[in-house]
């Protein structure tokens, strides 16, 4: 078994947190990184056109997806659910709808308040802003310098535009910048897309992924190595220090050495998974599955949340929507003829386009639901076609109370780990996704949305809330949003410290969305960009 090189940090995971992080740390010329992912290289025609993610999502194929599923939900009358994870440089980001959201200010608070010192809103701000290459330009919220490019939608369907009239008559009030001043209200989503611009002309209108941002621009870097179709398998060590990992190319495996960190950023599911494998967990859990206990340390896969969502969708006469049909089909030829042409068009929309956060009952402080407005007939991640034309709208609950976890299979690193978010186990989580659904029913059946209203898929004819009830049991699942699995903490049951190190180890840290203490209120990518650059920062000031 051969050593593949020395460098000074190894990361596992070439998602959103790790490219951010690799280019971040290789700014410094005299710092080697060896960056470890087990996809591709995130350049494909299906990332860089926005609704390529259309023939991802679905994981026929595992295009560019590890499309993992859950263990059975009794909360779900027993379903597996759908896990789609993004696998090539990017990660989710190169995957996902695009959405640039932060979350709402408090709930970094929390996390500072929980026992998470530095990571109050005030703390992450800076580096939200550092991130940020907005294109309404910087204040005091955001920054116009970064590498991310967020940008406005350039041709938005008239009607998403119509959805959020349609929230105003419902008494949701309009908001244009979610990370703005207020998070509350109705608006069109910002979007990580690359827009006009000197520097990158052709790429108007393409995905903005977190590898295209940060590391594509950076990987001829001297000090940079990046591997691709690469699986790492274990955490080696030298007694109580991490030295590097075990990965795997196609059949040959090898070692890579890590002088001073190895870093994990394989995101909710597979830096548990890898911490598992390598013998630092539940010390009973990891003997059953047949791997021996380095470190017993009770949290690591604990404190599995996510954003549990249901879809309504309805038909609709419009064709300026994604149909199934062959009025459709050579809608789309066109479409993608004028995203080649000038970057706009529906082939460039996120799919997603308008959204609201809205309180379920006056006086709350901060929203506890999300709408996500799509331009299409969106039903099971987009695994259950229907044929026509129609739309849909998403509605999740924000601040879940459900806790699940993440568990191995066995000792094979190959195998998919054992994912239980236990949607709706808190009654809690099913009674406010029954107010959302009823809510989100007022607004789709607003009068804004009445020239564009067709018949209701599912619904038609449900009035009662029992019955309401066992639709979302029937057919509610992920919004993509895992986050906590290698919690941040001081207390017995966290992974991480502060400063994101895993405790009891030395050398070894997470950087990703597991190691957030509680769930955000928003869409997770940014956040999880956030954490890396936050990162970037610490590992650089310990240099």
């Amino acid at each position: 078994m051969r050593e593949a090189g020395q460098f000074d940090y190894v990361i596992a995971g070439g998602g959103s947190a790790g490219s951010a992080l690799a280019a971040r740390l290789t700014e410094n010329p005299d710092v080697t990184v060896c960056l470890v992912e087990a996809g591709g290289d995130g350049r494909d025609i299906l990332i860089r056109a926005p609704l390529g993610v259309i023939t991802m999502l679905p994981g026929y194929g595992s295009i560019n997806n590890w499309a993992y599923h859950t263990v059975p939900q009794p909360g779900l009358n027993g379903r597996r659910g759908y896990q789609p994870r993004g696998r090539t440089l990017g990660g989710s980001s190169a995957i996902n709808a695009m959405l640039y959201t932060r979350g709402h200010p408090r709930d970094y608070d929390d996390w500072a308040q929980a026992g998470c010192p530095g990571w109050s809103w005030r703390d992450v701000l800076p580096f939200f802003r550092r991130a940020e290459n907005n294109e309404r330009g910087a204040d005091a919220l955001h920054g116009d310098a970064g590498p991310l490019y967020v940008s406005e939608q350039r041709t938005p369907r008239a009607i998403s535009k119509a959805f959020v009239e349609a929230c105003a008559e419902t008494q949701i009030p309009r908001n244009d910048d979610f990370n703005g001043p207020q998070q509350e209200g109705a608006g069109l989503y910002q979007v990580t897309q690359f827009r006009p611009n000197e520097t990158d002309p052709d790429r108007t209108g393409e995905r903005c992924s977190a590898a295209a941002a940060y590391l594509h621009p950076v990987m001829a870097r001297p000090n940079l190595t990046v591997m691709t179709r690469t699986l790492a398998t274990r955490i080696l060590f030298e007694g109580n220090r991490a030295t590097g990992l075990m990965v795997r190319r196609g059949r040959e495996e090898f070692k890579l050495g890590a002088r001073r960190e190895v870093i994990l950023s394989g995101g909710s599911f597979n830096s548990p998974q890898l911490l598992l494998l390598s013998g630092i967990g539940p010390g009973a859990e990891l003997k059953q599955a047949g791997v021996d206990v380095r470190l017993d340390l009770p949290g690591v896969g604990k404190n599995l949340q996510d954003h549990i969502d249901f879809i309504l969708g309805y038909r609709t006469h419009d064709r300026d929507v994604l149909g199934l049909n062959p009025a459709g089909v050579m809608n789309l030829v066109r479409e993608i003829l004028r995203w080649r042409r000038d970057g706009t068009g529906l082939v460039a929309s996120p799919g997603a386009e308008g959204g609201a956060f809205v309180c379920s009952e006056p006086g709350l402080e901060r929203p506890d639901l999300q709408l996500h407005f799509v331009a299409a007939l969106v039903d099971d991640h987009s695994r259950k076609l229907h044929s026509g034309f129609g739309y849909s709208c998403h509605v999740c609950v924000l601040r879940p109370n459900s806790r699940g976890e993440v568990r191995l299979a066995g000792p094979d690193p190959r195998a998919a780990p054992l994912i239980d978010p236990r949607f709706l186990s808190d009654e809690r989580d099913a009674q406010l996704l029954l107010k959302g659904a009823k809510l989100t029913r007022r607004i789709l059946e607003a009068p804004a949305l009445a020239p564009f209203r067709g018949r209701e898929v599912y619904l038609e004819g449900v009035t009662e809330d029992a019955d309401l009830m066992d639709h979302i049991r029937r057919r509610a699942d992920t919004v993509y949003h895992p986050v906590g699995t290698c919690r941040m903490g001081t207390d017995d049951m966290a992974v991480v410290d502060p400063q994101l190190r895993v405790r009891g180890i030395e050398g070894l840290r997470v950087v990703d969305a597991s190691i957030m203490p509680t769930l955000i209120g928003g869409n997770t990518n940014a956040p999880t960009i956030m954490i890396a650059e936050k990162a970037a920062d610490m590992i650089a000031a310990r240099s």
